[in-house]
């Protein structure tokens, strides 16, 4: 069901694939049945060696974004979807070495498979049975129809064909399977918690409980310390077995590559990843100490099944199911994407090249190629199932499952030379790294899976006496001369052994010319991803025609018409049949047959289709430097016309403030006129009056005199205040400065608004700090800018109960002073450009205040002239408040200024 919610979201164009949270969780994947059982029976028979599995991943975490980055780009790019695709391509698109490291993965992996279906049938025999004994020794039933375990191998197929092989391009994304893992990585995460908590804390009395008893049991104290055969140089050697199994175990390369939607999603998953790993292994130890505790003596109970076996003891029922269904998801999600990914790899890698060799057999199935390749990948799930069911059946059930899945995971890491190397070494070659992987498998063969299969009683004559051919020692404590186990000391040569080859073989021998091309482009891909098509190096004779040919066999002819067409939107490129295919358009279609064959067998049908030529490796480095000069150009264009976007904004927005200020200039001289107007014509019609009747009474002439005066005052400051501003503009004002007192000030401006306070009936208050600091400057200036700030506050503060509050503070180096009113307050949008020198209301149609609206203007150049601040605050309903600051004057500066004085008093 969630795996159809998953696919119907992605139809609706809701993708999960897109929440970088699915994404951290699906690579989950890595805690498989493993993790989920083998774990507490690793941790209950060799005590803290366990947690190097989890340790090397978390490690690894803060390099992903070097290297996993690197390989989620260079797979987009590429169209790769699998390891071998990825190794054969960066060395030539070598089908023999894509061949080869498909065959390695999928020996490599098989076991590892089988030990998930091991588990799955185990607990599922145990939960029906309620057997606590899970019988070790047990094989294929002796009646086919009580055979568990190939019912679930037959219902993952049936699963994992349904989900998996549901477009012939691989490169598309499974959305219901990752939404399906992503969902079972939290279900098998919430029930081993839940199990871990009703183990430590209901059963037993906490961890302290747990490992009181611990201490006093000599045979299982000796877990909690690090394994004497060893040491420190194993678990280094472990936690790089286990970082390299999380970046190359082909599970893990399915989710964290080929699933990628976004490089973006590494930034979730460096550190929700190694946190899931942390909280799933909380409960690891307390669960194998549980065990064995509880089941001292009992000798069929295996370790692998304490997580299950304790909540069926204990009768359990509802626990024991859901602890099951925790396993089965832990182990159903990686035997579902390994089953996918080495499926993919079987077809892209053994078949498809063999194939697409075939030109009878690609005309055969003309147009109904995509059939033929998907029941190719359907019947590879299959067969790797059933060979995963036959191993089980014969070698894995005797094991556990740690020992089975350490082995897996030495097989994978002979892939980091060739991978590691590939993607920062440009002198990597083809001949190397094949070399290094055979070195490395025939080591990890003979040391690791020959003993396995031996002790399964199949090849007893390869090995006597713990011996390999009776010359190599195979047994535990000085396994191969190295004080280590087994694995840690089979990794150690086989790595040894393949880096060595690789880097030798590598100088030893040249590169070919496609390998050198794709050595480049791996190594400086975030130079070359951006013009990729140009770096795809082509020579030969093509036609259009047979490109269109060549895919209508593949997609059939409704696809092949939508490939060409989009092609020829992109490069804005006419197509037609008679013309020759340039190298773009060859490249094109061959990363689009990579999607869906691999990128070997796309190269292989490309060369064998087409008339290619053979193309130099001088040809190939001049290619690529003038695609890398393409790059730079292209950047350089794109730099300047950056700038050139950010220069036009810049003009945009000089040209809309000089739009702006040109209105506001027109409106302001409209305001001035007005308001000059008004005084000269109250001065003109009183005067006139005063001309044309001599016969005015001397009470009347002088009471038209005095308002002929004000007016003639108002024009006075009309027109100062006009004059100030035009020097505070040209910088032509100059002030007298001297050490003042601010509180003087504020009370001197008191003092002349006083009138006016009592005319308008108004509660004036004024809060001043005792103890303050002095200040440097214009005293006229100030008592301006403070008498301006009173005024409105007088003008604009309630009419029937008007309340004005002036104080004063000092804050640090700053004299703080506040004139709150309470009116009717300024909305927010305009409190800044009040004190705009040109700014007029936006809403016309309220009532303008008298004045000429400079007063504000000249406060805010007046305080910074004084290097201070000045700002309003009000809610816009009730109240304003006019706050400005100045800086304070040290000690020092005021005795130099009195000491100056007293010079100028002694001289004069």
């Amino acid at each position: 069901m969630l795996a159809y919610f998953g696919e119907y979201r992605a139809k609706k164009g809701k993708s999960l694939l897109k929440n970088p949270y699915i994404y951290a969780l699906s690579l989950a994947v890595y805690c498989t049945a493993w993790t989920y059982y083998g774990s507490v029976g690793n941790a209950a028979e060799s005590g803290l060696n366990f947690l190097a599995t989890y340790i090397g991943p978390t490690l690894l975490a803060p390099i992903w974004w070097f290297i996993f980055k690197k390989i989620i780009r260079i797979s987009k790019v590429y169209r790769i979807t699998t390891i071998a695709d990825l190794i054969s391509t960066r060395y030539g698109k070598s089908v023999s070495l894509g061949s080869l490291v498909a065959i390695f993965c999928v020996l490599g992996i098989i076991p590892y498979i089988s030990i998930q279906l091991k588990a799955i049938s185990s607990s599922f025999q145990m939960v029906s049975n309620s057997n606590l004994v899970s019988d070790a020794n047990a094989s294929i039933s002796n009646h086919i129809f009580n055979d568990y375990t190939l019912y679930i191998t037959i219902g993952l197929a049936f699963f994992t064909i349904l989900f998996g092989t549901r477009n012939i391009d691989a490169t598309v994304k499974q959305e219901g399977m990752v939404t399906a893992i992503a969902f079972e990585s939290i279900l098998k995460l919430v029930a081993f918690l839940v199990i871990g908590f009703f183990i430590t804390f209901v059963v037993f009395d906490g961890f302290s409980d747990i490992f009181s008893r611990v201490n006093d049991d000599p045979q299982l104290s000796r877990l909690t310390t690090l394994d004497s055969i060893g040491g420190y140089s194993e678990w280094f050697w472990l936690n790089m077995l286990s970082m390299m199994a999380f970046m190359f175990l082909p599970r893990q390369f399915h989710v964290s590559i080929k699933e990628n939607t976004s490089e973006k999603h590494l930034d979730k998953a460096i550190w929700l990843f190694p946190l899931y790993l942390l909280v799933i292994n909380i409960f690891v130890i307390p669960i194998a100490f549980a065990g064995k505790i509880m089941f001292a003596g009992e000798t069929n109970v295996l370790s692998d099944t304490f997580v299950l076996a304790i909540p069926i003891f204990l009768s359990q029922d509802f626990l024991a199911i859901f602890v099951y269904l925790g396993g089965f998801a832990a182990g159903t999600s990686m035997v579902i994407v390994s089953t996918i990914a080495l499926s993919i790899m079987i077809s892209n890698n053994l078949i498809f090249p063999y194939v697409v060799s075939n030109k009878q057999f690609i005309r055969y199935f003309k147009g109904n190629f995509s059939r033929f390749l998907l029941n190719i990948r359907r019947a590879s799930i299959l067969l790797v199932l059933l060979l995963s069911y036959g191993y089980y059946s014969f070698i894995s059930f005797r094991f556990s499952i740690v020992s089975i899945g350490l082995i897996s995971f030495v097989a994978v890491a002979q892939f980091a030379p060739a991978v590691i190397g590939g993607i920062f070494w440009k002198e990597g070659n083809k001949s190397g790294a094949i070399s290094g992987l055979i070195a490395g498998f025939t080591i990890w063969f003979l040391l690791l899976v020959l003993p396995t299969i031996d002790q399964a009683g199949f090849i007893s004559f390869f090995i006597q006496n713990d011996k390999l051919f009776n010359f190599i020692p195979l047994a535990d404590g000085q396994a191969f001369g190295l004080p280590m186990n087994k694995i840690p000391a089979a990794l150690f040569w086989s790595l040894l052994i393949n880096s060595s080859l690789y880097v030798f073989i590598s100088l030893r021998y040249m590169q070919s010319s496609k390998e050198r091309n794709q050595a480049e482009v791996f190594v400086d891909i975030f130079k070359y991803s951006k013009e990729f098509e140009s770096t795809m190096v082509w020579k030969g004779t093509a036609y259009v025609q047979d490109i269109e040919e060549l895919l209508i066999h593949f997609v059939g002819d409704k696809k092949t018409k939508e490939i060409l067409r989009e092609y020829e939107v992109k490069y804005n490129q006419k197509l037609k049949k008679e013309d020759r295919a340039d190298s773009k358009l060859v490249n094109s279609v061959e990363r689009i047959l990579a999607g869906l064959i691999g990128s070997s067998s796309a190269r292989l049908l490309i060369s064998t289709t087409l008339k290619e030529e053979e193309i130099s490796t001088k040809e190939v480095l001049d290619i690529l430097k003038e695609t890398q000069q393409i790059v730079v150009v292209n950047k350089q264009l794109k730099e300047k016309s950056q700038a050139l976007e950010e220069v036009t904004r810049q003009l945009f927005s000089s040209n809309e403030k000089l739009r702006q200020m040109d209105h506001t200039k027109d409106e302001f001289i409209s305001t001035i006129t007005h308001e000059m107007r008004t005084p000269i014509t109250s001065i003109r019609a009183f005067s006139e009056i005063l001309h044309d009747n001599s016969d005015i009474s001397l009470e009347d002439k002088q009471q038209f005199l005095n308002t002929i005066i004000k007016e003639t005052e108002r024009m006075d400051r009309l027109i100062s205040q006009v004059l100030d501003l035009e020097k505070f503009n040209t910088g032509k004002q100059e002030f007298h400065l001297e050490y003042l007192q601010i509180n003087d000030l504020i009370l001197e401006a008191v003092r002349s608004v006083q009138t006016l306070v009592e005319q308008g009936r108004i509660q004036l208050t004024t809060q001043l700090a005792p103890q303050i600091g002095f200040i440097n400057a214009n005293k006229d200036r100030l008592i301006q800018v403070l008498l301006n700030l009173i005024s409105n506050a007088i003008k604009f503060c309630d009419p029937m109960a008007g309340k004005i509050e002036i104080s004063s503070k000092q804050v640090s180096e700053n004299i703080v002073v506040e004139v709150n009113d309470n009116g009717k307050g300024i909305v927010k949008e305009i409190q800044q450009s009040i004190f705009d020198v040109f700014y007029q209301a936006p809403d016309q149609t309220r009532k303008k205040p008298k004045g000429s609206g400079l007063g504000l203007s000249i406060c805010k150049k007046i305080i910074e002239y004084h290097q201070g601040e000045i700002w309003v605050e009000s809610d816009g309903k009730q109240g304003s408040k006019f706050i400005f600051t100045l800086p304070t004057s040290t000690n020092e500066s005021i005795l130099e200024n009195e000491n100056y004085l007293n010079e100028e008093n002694i001289n004069s």
